[in-house]
């Protein structure tokens, strides 16, 4: 999104001069999040084991959390992890983590959410194009008929809330959901901008192939949660 990590400039944002979207797109490689006092008694880069477990620790320990509370409040401020800690530190956590992980699911989330958060306006014009030939059902995914940015964004809270609130696969599904009709949305556009501008229409195209590979994972991932294998 955006700037972020999935899409044309990293970011699922899929923003016009982006190429469609890709939620699973840019891999965050050792991200400059440290404190530079710190950085510096630091022996070397992070073992991928220790690095691995605490990509696991958080995520498991956010989603403890976030279940455990009926306050709205703290779930607000869960779903709204990215404004407050940055992406960045997010992406220090998750990002390097397998899709069929509850870390790479959690970032994959995350990512999608902040590319609505971002440019809505460009996720309302993918939702509107792709809804009506996307093999999934508009009650799934989630979106108002024809909807706005305003709608987009209350969706994609509303996708990340469930994660705390109700039934973590039923959120990985409509986030699949959505990601699905949004790659075929993209796809149109791609289409659309062939004649116009081959090389815009070529990175629409692959921004709509990463949004089908990251509503596939995210199936994927919600279907290991429900057989108690997600971790």
């Amino acid at each position: 999104m955006s700037e972020h990590g999935t899409g044309s400039s990293g970011g699922a944002d899929g923003g016009r001069q982006g190429g469609g979207g890709n939620p699973g797109g840019r891999r965050y490689h050792r991200p400059v999040v440290v404190d530079p006092a710190v950085a510096d008694e630091l022996p070397g880069a992070l073992d991928p084991t220790l690095r691995d477990e605490i990509a696991h620790t958080t995520a498991n320990a956010l989603v403890r959390h976030g279940r455990a509370t009926e306050d709205p409040q703290v779930v607000a401020r869960l779903v709204a992890l990215v404004e407050t800690e940055g992406l960045d530190v997010v992406a220090a956590m998750w990002a390097d983590s397998p899709a069929d992980t509850l870390p790479g699911a959690l970032w994959r989330l995350y990512v999608l959410r902040e590319w609505v958060r971002r440019d809505p306006e460009t996720v309302a014009d993918r939702y509107r194009q792709g809804v009506a030939a996307a093999p999934v059902h508009d009650v799934v995914a989630g979106v108002v008929d024809r909807p706005g940015p305003d709608d987009v964004r209350t969706v994609a809270d509303a996708v990340l809330s469930g994660v705390y609130t109700g039934d973590l696969a039923t959120a990985l599904e409509r986030a699949a959901a959505f990601c699905q009709v949004l790659a075929t949305g993209a796809a149109f556009d791609a289409d659309h901008l062939d004649a116009l501008d081959p090389g815009a229409a070529a990175r629409q195209t692959r921004g709509a192939a990463s949004l089908v590979r990251t509503a596939e994972e995210l199936a994927h991932a919600a279907q290991l949660w429900r057989a108690d294998r997600l971790e």
